[in-house]
């Protein structure tokens, strides 16, 4: 067992937790808690770190990866202490992993045979919206997002988190810009909706029944206007009273869950 703060491995977690160049460098993330654990695949699972309690509750959820890598020599039970050292919330749940990093390409955003459903993020900069996003963006059957410019590391501890464990199953990509982006997805017929409020239609008002991508921008600033003059039209989300915008997640579940209504909910 570890048991002492000062250990290597537990002060590498903790580089991890705070350093994306560093996740950047080694192809890796922390995913921490029962909940993600359970998503994970099992050959992802770089290093995995458990106190008593935390093996105690996944053995009662019927897990039995925890001890098979105890074997393996991937995984140490570490003292509450040092949980406490590692970890990236105030009370942890006594399980965190350190799992490698898988790399989506475009045939998994578009696939063959669907009419693709994506959202694009430019400049997303609030963690928990950029987590919230991909969660929801699964919840109603998208294809993928993909982000670009400033938009906050996805694999920062927070956004892990929030995405509940979408980032496991959601293929997402992260681009530079996203002038390549468009003309990718036009090549592959993908109608680009730009969310704006200047010259733009109410967004319940197009069809999304082909393939569709919606880009989201900044929470200050929205979308930039090379952006919005790049995409194919532009599409507003109706406010009354004196609110100016919506938070990005919130926005994002609208224009998904109305593709996802004239769809059927297909998935």
């Amino acid at each position: 067992m570890i048991s002492s703060p000062a250990n290597e491995k537990v002060k590498h977690v903790c580089a991890l937790n705070k350093k994306a160049a560093l996740r950047e460098e080694e192809g890796v993330f922390v995913a921490e808690g029962v909940r993600l654990f359970e998503e994970i695949p099992p050959g992802d699972i770089k290093e995995a770190y458990f106190t008593e309690e935390g093996l105690r509750v996944l053995k009662e959820r019927g897990h039995s990866d925890p001890e098979q890598l105890l074997r393996d020599g991937r995984a140490e039970e570490v003292s509450l202490p040092v949980m406490e050292k590692m970890s990236d919330v105030v009370t942890p749940q006594g399980v965190l992993a350190v799992v490698k990093r898988r790399k989506h390409d475009w045939e998994e955003l578009l696939p063959e045979g669907k009419a693709p459903l994506l959202i694009l993020l430019e400049d997303i900069q609030d963690p928990g919206n950029l987590g919230t996003v991909l969660r929801t963006a699964e919840a109603a059957g998208a294809h993928g997002v993909i982000l670009a410019g400033n938009t906050a590391d996805i694999y920062s501890p927070k956004v892990v988190r929030s995405t509940m464990g979408a980032i496991f199953r959601l293929p997402f990509m992260r681009l530079s810009d996203l002038s390549f982006c468009f003309g990718t997805l036009r090549s592959r017929g993908v109608k680009i909706h730009a969310a704006a409020m200047e010259g733009a239609e109410v967004f319940s008002g197009r069809d999304y029944l082909g393939p569709t991508a919606f880009v989201i921008g900044n929470e200050g600033k929205g979308l930039k206007k090379e952006t919005i003059d790049g995409a194919d039209d532009s599409v507003f989300i109706p406010m009354a009273g004196k609110t100016e915008s919506l938070n990005a997640s919130v926005s994002a579940a609208l224009l998904l869950y109305e593709a996802a209504r004239q769809r059927g909910y297909q998935k």
